[in-house]
Parts: structure tokens; sequence; C-alpha cells
């Protein structure tokens, strides 16, 4: 992605909000479309 791991840490524990520059970085590193990242998950294990 372009980033400090400690940064996706934050990002990870929701210590910190990413830009849009930031999502789509990390959409392109995991192979998704970006309006997926954005969807609402369920939060149910």
């Amino acid at each position: 992605m372009g980033v400090d791991r400690a940064y996706v840490s934050s990002l990870e524990l929701g210590q910190r909000n990413p830009t849009i520059i930031t999502l789509w970085h990390a959409s392109l590193a995991l192979g998704v479309e970006l309006p997926k990242l954005l969807e609402p998950t369920s939060e149910e294990d």
C-alpha cells in the first residue's frame, strides 16, 4: 500500500481514519473494487 505498518495497524484498530487515496491503495493491494471496501459488514461471527 505504500504506507507504514503502524499506520495500517492504527486503521485496523479504528484509531485513525483513512483518506480516499489510502482506501484506493488498499483496494488495489487486496484486489477488490473500492466500493466493496465501503460496504457495511455484519458484526456477527
